[in-house]
């Protein structure tokens, strides 16, 4: 049976591992180890099978240029490769998500699959008019899941990950 529950300290090494091994290079192990040191207010969730962590997922404070709204990002999200396609991704974005909306964050934007987010309430950012901080993103690759409609900024902007993402992308 799988849990999903707050990382917890004692957590660490081992998601440092997951990372490491659902990713490639390595740039997410390292941006999540510098976003724990670095920036006050990230949410982080593990997901446990058996005692094993086997998913983990991150959110840090977004901001939208010319607004004092703060958001939430999505990034990054990594499942054992021993375990993935058996939902468990989904569980943790759900319950991230979930979360955030009775916490009270106005929305999420992330930076990924078109094709797997919008089954979250994830839709394209440029519908609300909120634009990715990087060049030459694709508009179907960024979106947003607006919790609370009447606080998301109607001006829109340029949505900003904290400056540690600018190392990884």
């Amino acid at each position: 049976m799988m849990e999903i529950r707050n990382e917890e300290p004692t957590d660490r090494d081992t998601v440092r591992h997951l990372n490491l091994t659902a990713f490639d290079n390595g740039s997410e192990a390292a941006l999540v180890d510098k976003l724990r040191t670095s920036c006050k207010g990230y949410l982080a969730f593990v997901a446990v099978e058996d005692g094993t962590v086997v998913g983990h997922i991150l959110f840090t404070p977004v901001t939208v240029d010319g607004s004092n709204v703060v958001g939430m990002g999505l990034a990054p999200m990594a499942v054992l490769p021993s375990h993935q396609r058996k939902g468990i991704g989904s569980q943790l974005v759900r319950h991230g998500l979930e979360h955030l909306r009775q916490s009270g964050c106005p929305f999420v934007i992330v930076l990924g699959h078109p094709e797997y987010y919008p089954r979250f309430g994830f839709e394209v950012a440029s519908r609300y008019r909120l634009r990715c901080q990087w060049e030459g993103v694709p508009d179907e690759a960024f979106m947003v899941a607006v919790l609370d409609n009447d606080a998301l900024p109607k001006a829109g902007g340029i949505a900003r990950y904290r400056g540690e993402f600018d190392d990884a992308i």
